[in-house]
Parts: C-alpha cells; sequence; structure tokens
C-alpha cells in the first residue's frame, strides 16, 4: 500500500462554508502550510491540503450534497501554551485553559468558527498512555 508522503492511515476531510476563512485559521492559528490547491470552476475551494506537524489535512467548501460538519480533534504540539495562545489569537473560542492532566499530556481545548474542537495536547512524559 503506497500512502503519499505527509499524510496517514487516515486523514481528516473538512467540509466547511467559507473554506478559505477555515484555511487561513489552520494556517495562521494552529501553524499550518497549505501544500496543495484545487478550485472549483466557481471560484470555490474544490481542495485545499493543509500540513500540521506530521499530518495533513484536506479542505472544501461545502455543497448542499457535502455539507458542513463539525467534528474534535486531538493536536500534538511542541508548547501547549504557545500554541492555544495563538489559536485564541487566530479567532478561536476557549473550551478549556490549558493545565497538566493526569494522563500526561499538558492541554487545552478550543472551538474554531465552523464548530471544530481543537484539544491542543502537548505530551509532557516520554512514555506511552497506559490504562
Amino acid at each position: 500500500m503506497y500512502i503519499p508522503p505527509g499524510f496517514n492511515t487516515v486523514t481528516p476531510y473538512f467540509f466547511v462554508q467559507d473554506a478559505e476563512s477555515f484555511i487561513a485559521f489552520l494556517v495562521n492559528a494552529l501553524a499550518g502550510e497549505e501544500t496543495c490547491r484545487t478550485m472549483r470552476a466557481d471560484g470555490k475551494v474544490q481542495n485545499v491540503q493543509v500540513r500540521l506537524g506530521t499530518s495533513t489535512v484536506m479542505v472544501s467548501e461545502a455543497t448542499s450534497r457535502y455539507p458542513q460538519m463539525a467534528s474534535a480533534f486531538y493536536l500534538y504540539v511542541a508548547d501547549a501554551n504557545a500554541a492555544m495562545a495563538r489559536a485564541l489569537e487566530g479567532g478561536a473560542q476557549l473550551e478549556m485553559p490549558v493545565a497538566d492532566m493526569p494522563y500526561g499530556d499538558r492541554q487545552g481545548g478550543v472551538r474554531d468558527k465552523h464548530g471544530n474542537i481543537w484539544w491542543i495536547s502537548q505530551r509532557i512524559v516520554e512514555e506511552p498512555y497506559t490504562p
């Protein structure tokens, strides 16, 4: 099985209203990097790929066939406090302040204007999760 560089076995695919503003949020607020762009004939986003750390996500403008849908994502970062500040500056709303969790992550949560929740997490122990 071949998986293109930057992708994983599962790749999140966002259908959102105002895809351009969502892409800007991914790039500016979550430190993403746009790597590929395809536009529809009507000038709307057909597919944009954004790399977030070691993963790629895809974004398309929502349509009646593929309406906007929100979800939740667990995003590992090097510095949870700095990433949280950047996300809030980028227009996200606070869900949960950054704090040390009993499972070994320093974590906080935000909700973007498209309804998605992002759990911004920094691993503070170098060990796997334990039951």
